[in-house]
């Protein structure tokens, strides 16, 4: 008869392995440590991302990286919101946020400037008072993107650029997924 511990380092040396039933526990003033470049099997972990965009960075090509593309990953966005900091947002026709499906940019989230009033909320799909936001037909804004694709935030494609608000903060909750 042989005895296999539930928490073990598999043979050949090269991965510790917590069975059913096993615990890992990192006790306190412990950490676990992921360095640059590694990865962490999270699949399914709801995540939060904020980054404040100027407005130069939502006018210029391909607009301010959200979250870069991640070989092997796909991006699936849960929820979003878009405050103007510095002023109302101005000429631009909106603020989207663009990612890939099915090979094309998609916008899960468009933000007219109307709704863009400085330090105001915008979130998927609500209608503030000053304007409007707008997701993708039959829940597409929340289907996953194609792998290997980034998410951004830029002004409507081909529009006027954005003015008066000096930045744009992006508070995006997403789920990264193993293609």
């Amino acid at each position: 008869m042989s005895y296999q511990p539930k928490v073990y380092r598999k043979q050949g040396g090269a991965e510790m392995v917590v069975a059913d039933g096993g615990t890992l526990t990192v006790e306190s003033g412990g950490t676990v440590a992921v360095a640059s470049g590694s990865t962490f099997n999270d699949d399914g972990a709801v995540r939060n991302v904020r980054v404040r965009a100027t407005a130069a960075e939502i006018n210029g090509a391909g607009g301010k990286t959200i979250l870069a593309a991640k070989a092997g990953y796909k991006y699936r966005i849960v929820d979003a919101t878009l405050i103007a900091i510095g002023g109302n947002a101005a000429t631009a026709t909106s603020v989207d946020i663009v990612t890939t499906q099915a090979a094309s940019a998609a916008r899960p989230l468009v933000a007219s400037v109307a709704a863009l009033t400085r330090s105001a909320r915008v979130s998927m799909g609500e209608a503030p008072a000053a304007g409007t936001s707008a997701i993708l037909a039959d829940g597409a804004s929340f289907v996953a993107n194609d792998v290997n694709t980034g998410v951004f935030l830029a002004k409507q494609s081909g529009g006027s650029d954005l003015a008066t608000a000096t930045h744009v903060d992006c508070i995006l909750t997403y789920v990264m997924e193993k293609a």
